[in-house]
C-alpha cells in the first residue's frame, strides 16, 4: 500500500514584512523614478525574502505610495490577499536623520494599556517597527543619505477586516493592528491567535481585572457573558484549543481566580489533560469518556453506546439523561488538569454548558 505523503505547507509573510516591504518600494521609487516590480527584506531572523511589490507611484515631491499583497502562506489568516501600503516623504533639505512611522487609514489605535504599544498609538508592534526602520537605515546608508523619513502605514480595507478579529476588545479601534515577531508566517502555527490571548490578558491585567473567563469560542463567551453580565468585557477570553498556553499565561500574570466555561466536547478533552484541543483524535477522547462510564456506572451496554457514538456532543445528549454523574466526574477532571497547568495557586471555576447555554456542571456547587 501506498504510503500518504505530507503536503509541505507553504509559509508566507506577517503583515509587518509586507508594510516594510511597500516602504523600501515607495523610497526606490522616489530614487529610482520606477516602480520596483520586487523588493527583497532582511527579517527579524536575520533571512531574507524577496516580496512582489503591487502598485506604486508619486504622491508628491519626494513622496510616493506603495502596496503589497499579504500572503499568510497556508496559514488562516483574515489579512490573507489584505493590500498593505505605505506612503513615504523624504526631507531631502534637512540633516536630521530620525525615521518618523505613523498609521494611516485602516491601521488601528491603542485605546487600552497592557499592550506592547502605549496608547494613543498607532497598532504597530515593535517586530515591525524593527524592519522598517531598518529597511529604511539600509537604503539611506547604501545611498550615502542622512535625512529625515516619514513613514504612513495604511490598509485600505483595515477597518472591514478589523470587525472580524478581537481588536476591540484589546483596545485597538479603527482598523487592524501590523503584527510580526519574525516576519514570516509557519502554517498552522496559530502564532497570531497565541499573541491575540496573550495580549488579551495583558490588557485585563492593566485594565485591574481580577477574575478571567477563558471560554472556547465565540458561542461560550456569548453564554458566559449572559450568564455574568457584570463582569467587564475584558474578563472575557477566548482561548480557542490553547487550554494549557492560556493558564500558564494567566498564571505567569498573577491571576488568582480562573473561570474556564467551555461545551462538552472541548471539556472532555480537557479532562483528559490534552494541552492542545484541536479535533484531531476524537476517537481516543470517546474510548476514555466509554473507560470512565463503565467504571462509573458499570453498565457495559451504556459504554458501548458511548464508544458507537458520533462525536462528543451526540454521547452528551444520552449521557446527561441517563448517567449525569458522568458529566460530573468530566467537569472535576478537568478542573484537576487546569489546576496541573496553571498551578495550585490559582483558583479554578470549571463550568460546563449544554448546547443551549445552560450550565450542567459547576465545580464550585461539588
Amino acid at each position: 500500500m501506498a504510503k500518504n505523503k505530507k503536503t509541505k505547507l507553504r509559509t508566507g509573510f506577517t503583515t509587518g514584512t509586507a508594510a516594510a516591504a511597500a516602504v523600501k518600494g515607495a523610497i526606490l521609487f522616489i530614487l529610482d523614478g520606477e516602480k520596483p516590480s520586487k523588493v527583497e527584506i532582511e527579517l527579524l531572523t536575520g533571512d531574507h525574502i524577496t516580496i512582489p511589490i503591487y502598485t506604486c507611484n508619486s504622491a508628491g515631491d519626494k513622496k510616493a505610495k506603495c502596496t503589497v499583497i499579504k500572503d499568510a502562506g497556508d496559514d488562516p489568516d483574515i489579512t490573507h490577499k489584505a493590500k498593505i501600503g505605505a506612503v513615504v516623504t523624504l526631507f531631502e533639505n534637512r540633516s536630521k536623520s530620525n525615521i518618523v512611522i505613523t498609521g494611516g487609514a485602516g491601521v488601528g489605535t491603542v485605546t487600552k494599556p497592557g499592550l506592547e504599544i502605549n496608547p494613543g498609538e498607532p497598532a504597530i508592534n515593535p517586530g515591525p517597527r524593527q524592519m522598517i526602520t531598518q529597511t529604511v537605515r539600509e537604503i539611506l546608508k547604501k545611498n550615502k543619505m542622512n535625512i529625515p523619513v516619514k513613514v504612513e502605514i495604511f490598509v485600505p480595507e483595515g477597518k472591514t477586516l478589523a470587525q472580524k478579529t478581537l481588536n476591540q476588545r484589546l483596545g485597538i479601534v479603527g482598523g487592524i493592528s501590523i503584527l510580526g515577531t519574525t516576519g514570516i508566517v509557519t502554517p498552522m502555527s496559530h502564532g497570531a491567535y497565541i499573541a491575540t490571548i496573550q495580549s488579551s490578558i495583558s490588557v485585563a491585567k492593566a485594565c485591574g481585572i481580577t477574575k478571567l473567563v477563558l471560554t472556547t469560542g465565540r458561542r461560550s463567551e456569548r453564554y458566559s457573558q449572559a450568564l455574568w453580565p457584570n463582569l467587564p468585557e475584558e474578563s472575557f477570553i477566548q482561548i480557542g484549543d490553547f487550554f494549557r498556553m492560556s493558564l500558564k499565561e494567566a498564571s505567569k500574570k498573577g491571576f488568582a481566580s480562573i473561570t474556564l466555561a467551555a461545551f462538552f466536547g472541548k471539556s472532555l478533552k480537557m479532562a483528559q489533560g490534552v494541552p492542545h484541543t484541536h479535533a484531531a483524535k476524537s476517537r481516543l477522547t470517546l474510548h476514555k469518556l466509554a473507560n470512565w462510564s463503565l467504571e462509573l456506572t458499570k453498565n457495559k451496554g451504556f459504554s458501548e453506546k458511548i464508544l458507537s457514538a458520533n462525536t462528543a456532543r451526540h454521547a452528551f445528549d444520552f449521557i446527561l439523561d441517563q448517567y449525569p454523574e458522568v458529566i460530573l466526574h468530566v467537569g472535576k477532571q478537568m478542573v484537576k488538569s487546569a489546576e496541573l497547568f496553571a498551578g495550585t495557586h490559582v483558583h479554578i471555576r470549571g463550568i460546563i454548558l449544554d448546547y443551549n447555554g445552560n450550565i450542567v456542571f459547576n465545580s464550585d456547587s461539588h
